[in-house]
């Protein structure tokens, strides 16, 4: 009889602990932010936050849930792994839309990432600045076409791997 109760009674304490740590550990709200700015104080902000070397304040970066894990073959074998996290930066306000065609931007990342694994892009020198500027290229095209050029602006890699086997 303990036998049957035991892994309903595990079930019921797993699913509360989750429920509980997702509240708890649930965002706060995002409060807007307002400013009173005008004449000549308010032509300086605007100008700094059209600084190519200074990102506008306004962004926010949407952190996938899962690592992207590519194979990568060579004669028909997986010769190594190529693990990588990405987000992807949108005006602020924009995440929710980002996680409701997350599946759909997965979809698209990864076959990007397969496709960039099978034309040797994870060979040799794999973190080179103009090999993964061409990967985030393409990256950020199929971003904008998953969820809208207005709400993807930008991919971000925050982390790259590879596991040689």
């Amino acid at each position: 009889m303990l036998k049957k109760i035991l892994p309903v009674v595990l079930l019921l304490i797993g699913s509360g602990a989750g429920v509980g740590a997702g509240i708890f550990l649930r965002p706060a709200p995002e409060q807007p932010v307002v400013t009173e700015q005008e004449g000549p104080e308010a032509k300086a902000v605007e100008n700094e936050a059209h600084d190519p070397d200074t990102p506008p304040a306004e962004m926010e970066y949407v952190k996938l849930n899962n690592q992207f894990i590519v194979p990568v073959v060579e004669n028909k074998q997986v010769v190594a792994l190529v693990v990588m996290s990405l987000s992807v930066e949108v005006p602020e306000g924009k995440k929710d839309a980002v996680f409701r065609r997350e599946p759909k931007l997965r979809d698209s990342f990864l076959q990007v990432l397969f496709d960039h694994a099978n034309i040797g892009g994870f060979n040799g020198a794999f973190t080179d600045g103009n090999n993964l500027a061409v990967l985030r290229s393409a990256l950020r095209e199929v971003a904008q076409k998953a969820v809208g050029k207005d709400i993807a602006k930008d991919v971000l890699i925050l982390e790259i791997a590879r596991q040689d086997y």
